[in-house]
């Protein structure tokens, strides 16, 4: 039987994309025995839940007993699904621009530099933009069921900081661009290339990953929740 501290290590896990404790230990910037003694504590520790809430979002409550919300600050962690700005819907209606939209095929230069091939246009409201973003229409299926293939997804292209469970879009040599969940593999002095799509293998770079690789963080997702 799962007990309460099981139940949370797994909202944590599925909340990052961790899959090993190891995985989690990257992400909480942790030894892996510190997940062990926390186990055998059956406690989450407090400085879990600080990390949690600033580099994902997620909030306390939710990680400790399941408290909606699950997120309590927009575009931090990946909004699975369709992110939805924060306000009452009785608030004014808020204003939107069209952006472009950019192709995820044939858009790494010959250097090897990414550079944005505009296919069509999509209205995004105002709190989802910024200076350096760039939309993109997925055109894979590796990413499912997180990123289903037609989901726009808008890539902030200033953050380029790897942090271990995040999903960037980046450029792999013989592919292209792609996007993938990345994690840290300090041992092996690599970088593990993560699919949500099972029937995808694990892809390697090796670490530190070389500037330009990583185009940038996916910083939110909009996409048909009942496809």
């Amino acid at each position: 039987m799962h007990s309460e501290f099981d139940d949370a290590l797994e909202r944590i896990k599925r909340a990052t994309g961790a899959r090993t404790q190891v995985e989690l230990a990257a992400i909480l910037g942790i030894r892996q025995s510190s997940i062990s003694d926390a186990k055998r504590r059956q406690s989450i520790p407090a400085d879990w839940l600080i990390k949690l809430y600033r580099s994902h979002g997620l909030n306390p409550d939710w990680v400790t007993h399941a408290e909606q919300p699950q997120a309590l600050r927009e575009g931090l962690a990946l909004p699975v699904g369709f992110m939805e700005p924060s306000g009452s819907y009785g608030a004014d209606k808020l204003k939107s621009r069209a952006v472009p939209v950019s192709s995820m095929t044939d858009v790494v230069a010959e250097d090897g530099s990414f550079q944005e091939k505009t296919v069509e246009t999509l209205t995004v409201a105002e709190p989802f933009l910024c200076p350096n973003l760039t939309v993109f229409k997925m055109e894979h299926q590796n990413m499912e069921p997180v990123l289903r293939r037609g989901a726009y997804i808008g890539v902030h292209r200033e953050q380029t900081q790897l942090r271990s469970g995040d999903i960037f879009a980046l450029i792999v040599p013989n592919e292209g661009l792609v996007i993938r969940r990345l994690f840290n593999d300090f041992e092996n002095n690599r970088v593990i290339l993560r699919s949500e799509n099972p029937a995808y293998k694990e892809e390697f770079l090796a670490s530190p990953v070389s500037a330009g690789v990583l185009v940038g963080r996916v910083w939110w997702v909009l996409q048909d929740l009942q496809a």
